[in-house]
């Protein structure tokens, strides 16, 4: 796994670098902020991460550890891929994204070209815990405790709209769930769906 480039860059295009390593050159995608700070001939360190798919392999580059970590979490919520998780960054730099999920906020997300309302409030909920140890100034790693997967929120979310809670507040279930779930529940739908509808109360049903 290629984890870091150091070279010049020999072409820039919006949102994508050219970085010439030892005379090979590397096609790497960046957020917009990066690519338009720099020009032909700078010599740059890249923080990188291979994403593999069925028909291509993909490189993408952040000038931060802190953006690299934020972008391979956002990879984790269901609905987010590559090109989505560097657009949030392109937007929102890791300590924005850490302030406003800690204010449980999904407009800015909902900002993002690609990310919708759903997605959004997903990312939210999705990335409370993992994103605590940003401060407004952000900063500190990510932490390593495992987390619930975005698979098992999504699911659980899905049901708690169905049975009839407004997307707000199954929303706000779920996050609560999420941070109070023994580890080994948190990828199981079942389990986190009935902790959820326990903390809903059964006079909160249908309907709102």
């Amino acid at each position: 796994m290629i984890a870091t480039l150091h070279g010049q860059i020999a072409a820039v295009s919006a949102g994508s670098v050219v970085i010439d390593v030892a005379g090979v050159g590397y096609r790497v995608l960046t957020t917009a902020e990066f690519s338009g700070a720099h020009h032909v001939g700078d010599e740059v360190r890249v923080h990188t991460t291979l994403v593999v798919r069925e028909d291509s392999m993909t490189l993408f580059g952040f000038a931060t550890v802190d953006e690299l970590d934020v972008f391979e979490v956002l990879l984790g919520v269901n609905g987010v891929g590559p090109k989505s998780a560097l657009g949030v960054l392109s937007v929102l730099s890791p300590a924005q994204i850490a302030d406003a999920v800690q204010r449980e906020d999904d407009a800015p997300f909902r900002k993002v070209s690609g990310i919708g309302p759903k997605t959004a409030k997903l990312i939210t909920v999705s990335l409370a815990g993992r994103m605590a140890a940003f401060s407004a100034r952000g900063g500190a790693a990510l932490p390593a405790a495992p987390v619930t997967t975005s698979a098992a929120l999504d699911g659980v979310l899905a049901a708690l709209v169905g049975l009839g809670w407004s997307e707000r507040v199954a929303a706000e279930a779920v996050q609560h769930v999420a941070a109070e779930a023994f580890d080994a529940d948190r990828a199981s739908v079942s389990t986190l769906l009935r902790l959820a509808l326990a903390h809903l109360g059964p006079t909160q049903g249908g309907g709102r």
